[in-house]
C-alpha cells in the first residue's frame, strides 16, 4: 500500500510543480481543433504578410482584356470586372483585413486595460469618473459615429488606419468594464496588502502585480475582439463606408457581390474573400474558446 502511495506521488509531483502558464499550455495543446485554428490563423497571417514574396502582380492595374475570366492556370482564381487577380487581391487584403484586426486589438486592450486598471486600483472618485467616461463611450451609437468619424479621417489618413483609430476611440469601454471587475477582486488580496505596506507605489503594484495575474481575462477577451474587428472591416466596406475601393481588402472584395451578375454567374469574384473570413472567424473563435478553457482552473 506504501509503494502504491509513494509511486502515486511520484507521478503527481511533477504536476503540481508546473507553473499555471505551463499547466494553460498543456491543457490547450489536448484540445485539437484550438490547435488547428491556431496553426491556421498562422498560415493565414504569413501567407497575408508574406503577400509580396508569393506572388507579383499588380493589385491595381487594370486589364481591360482580362476582365472576368474564370479560373486557370494563369489566374488560379479568375479575375475580377476590372482584370485584376483576384488571388493576389485576395492575399493583399488579407494583409489589410488582419492589420485593421491586430491593430485595433492591440490599442483597444492598451486603452481598456489601463482605464480598468487604474479604476478598479484606485475606486473612490477615480473610479467614478473614468466608469462614467466608459458609459458614455459605450452609449455612442457605434455605426452612426465610425461612419462619421471614418469620413472625416479618410482623406487624412492613408489605408486602413483610419478604422483601426474609429475602432479604437469608439470600442475600448467593454474592455476597460472587465479589466476592472478582475481588478476590484484582485486587490484584495494579501499580496497587494503586503506590497502597499512596504511603500510599494501605485504604479508598480498594477504593472508588477496585478496585470500579470489578470492577463488571462484580457488575453481571452483580445480573441474575441480580433473576430469583432475583422467582421466589422468587412462589413462597413462592404457597404462602402471601409477601406476605400482602391485598396483590396477582404470587405471591399465582397462589395462585388451585391451584383446580382457577379454573385450569380461570377462566384470566383467573391467565393475566395468570403471563405477567407468565415474561416478566419471561426479559427479565432475556436482558438479564443481554447484559450479559455485552458486557463479555467475548473476545466479538465
Amino acid at each position: 500500500m506504501n509503494v502504491v502511495t509513494h509511486e502515486t506521488a511520484l507521478k503527481s509531483k511533477p504536476h503540481q510543480s508546473l507553473s499555471p502558464w505551463a499547466l494553460a499550455r498543456k491543457k490547450f495543446m489536448r484540445r485539437k481543433l484550438a490547435v488547428l485554428s491556431a496553426l491556421f490563423l498562422i498560415f493565414m497571417i504569413a501567407l497575408s504578410f508574406l503577400a509580396p514574396y508569393v506572388t507579383t502582380t499588380d493589385i491595381s492595374r487594370i486589364h481591360t482584356d482580362k476582365i472576368s475570366l474564370e479560373p486557370s492556370s494563369e489566374h488560379w482564381l479568375g479575375t475580377d470586372k476590372n482584370g485584376r487577380d483576384v488571388f493576389t487581391r485576395t492575399l493583399y487584403g488579407g494583409r489589410v483585413s488582419l492589420t485593421i484586426g491586430l491593430a485595433s486589438t492591440f490599442f483597444v486592450t492598451l486603452i481598456g486595460t489601463t482605464i480598468g486598471a487604474v479604476a478598479g486600483y484606485f475606486g473612490g472618485w477615480v473610479d467614478s469618473l473614468l466608469m462614467r467616461l466608459t458609459d458614455f463611450m459605450m452609449n455612442f451609437p457605434f455605426m452612426v459615429f465610425a461612419i462619421v468619424l471614418n469620413s472625416i479621417l479618410l482623406g487624412k489618413l492613408t489605408n486602413a488606419w483610419s478604422l483601426v483609430i474609429v475602432f479604437s476611440v469608439l470600442t475600448w469601454g467593454s474592455v476597460a468594464r472587465i479589466v476592472r471587475s478582475v481588478i476590484l477582486a484582485e486587490k484584495e488580496n494579501e499580496y497587494i496588502l503586503a506590497a502597499r505596506s512596504i511603500g510599494t507605489k501605485p504604479g508598480m503594484i498594477i504593472i508588477k502585480h496585478l496585470l500579470p495575474n489578470v492577463m488571462t481575462t484580457i488575453i481571452v477577451q483580445a480573441t474575441l475582439l480580433l473576430a469583432l474587428y475583422i467582421v466589422a472591416e468587412a462589413g462597413l466596406s462592404f457597404i462602402g463606408i471601409g477601406v476605400p475601393t482602391d485598396t483590396p481588402s477582404w470587405g471591399n472584395m465582397l462589395m462585388e457581390a451585391r451584383e446580382r451578375d457577379v454573385l450569380q454567374n461570377k462566384p470566383w469574384i467573391w467565393v475566395p474573400p468570403a471563405i477567407c473570413v468565415s474561416f478566419t472567424i471561426l479559427a479565432i473563435n475556436f482558438f479564443g474558446e481554447g484559450v479559455k478553457d485552458a486557463f479555467n482552473p475548473k476545466a479538465h
